[in-house]
Protein backbone atom coordinates (compact mmCIF):
# COMPACT_ATOMS: atom_id res chain seq x y z
CA UNK A 1 0.00 0.00 0.00
CA UNK A 2 1.46 3.32 -0.91
CA UNK A 3 2.17 5.02 1.59
CA UNK A 4 0.44 8.21 0.94
CA UNK A 5 -2.82 6.44 1.06
CA UNK A 6 -1.50 4.59 4.53
CA UNK A 7 -1.88 8.22 5.90
CA UNK A 8 -4.92 9.66 4.57
CA UNK A 9 -8.08 8.90 6.74
CA UNK A 10 -11.53 8.97 4.50
CA UNK A 11 -13.37 12.40 5.69
CA UNK A 12 -16.77 13.75 5.55
CA UNK A 13 -15.01 16.52 3.81
CA UNK A 14 -12.12 15.15 1.42
CA UNK A 15 -9.72 17.44 -0.49
CA UNK A 16 -8.98 16.99 -3.57
CA UNK A 17 -5.93 15.29 -2.71
CA UNK A 18 -7.14 12.83 -0.87
CA UNK A 19 -9.82 12.01 -3.53
CA UNK A 20 -7.54 11.24 -5.63
CA UNK A 21 -5.67 9.17 -2.85
CA UNK A 22 -8.74 7.46 -2.47
CA UNK A 23 -8.89 6.53 -6.07
CA UNK A 24 -5.24 5.24 -6.73
CA UNK A 25 -5.67 1.29 -4.33
CA UNK A 26 -7.84 -1.54 -5.36
CA UNK A 27 -11.43 -1.79 -3.60
CA UNK A 28 -10.12 -4.34 -2.08
CA UNK A 29 -7.17 -2.08 -0.43
CA UNK A 30 -9.97 0.09 0.37
CA UNK A 31 -11.82 -2.02 2.17
CA UNK A 32 -8.73 -3.14 4.29
CA UNK A 33 -8.33 0.19 5.12
CA UNK A 34 -11.55 0.89 6.13
CA UNK A 35 -11.37 -2.41 7.79
CA UNK A 36 -8.16 -1.39 9.58
CA UNK A 37 -9.79 2.19 10.79
CA UNK A 38 -12.95 0.73 12.15
CA UNK A 39 -11.09 -1.78 14.30
CA UNK A 40 -9.50 0.84 16.46
CA UNK A 41 -10.72 0.95 20.16
CA UNK A 42 -11.79 4.52 19.50
CA UNK A 43 -14.75 3.32 16.85
CA UNK A 44 -16.28 1.24 19.55
CA UNK A 45 -17.32 5.04 21.31
CA UNK A 46 -20.71 5.90 21.63
CA UNK A 47 -22.15 9.13 21.20
CA UNK A 48 -25.56 10.87 21.45
CA UNK A 49 -25.20 13.21 18.93
CA UNK A 50 -27.45 13.14 15.90
CA UNK A 51 -25.95 12.80 12.62
CA UNK A 52 -26.66 16.45 12.03
CA UNK A 53 -24.74 17.47 14.86
CA UNK A 54 -21.74 15.69 13.74
CA UNK A 55 -22.35 16.86 10.41
CA UNK A 56 -22.13 20.31 11.73
CA UNK A 57 -19.01 19.99 13.86
CA UNK A 58 -17.22 18.20 11.13
CA UNK A 59 -18.10 21.43 8.66
CA UNK A 60 -17.19 23.73 11.61
CA UNK A 61 -13.38 21.62 11.35
CA UNK A 62 -13.11 21.94 7.70
CA UNK A 63 -14.61 25.68 7.96
CA UNK A 64 -11.45 26.51 10.42
CA UNK A 65 -8.53 24.51 8.75
CA UNK A 66 -9.29 26.46 5.39
CA UNK A 67 -9.16 29.96 7.63
CA UNK A 68 -5.58 28.51 9.04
Amino acid sequence: MDDQFANTLPSAAPTEAALRTWETPSRDEQLCRYQGLFAQPDCNIFTADTPDEILLAARLRVAQRSRG
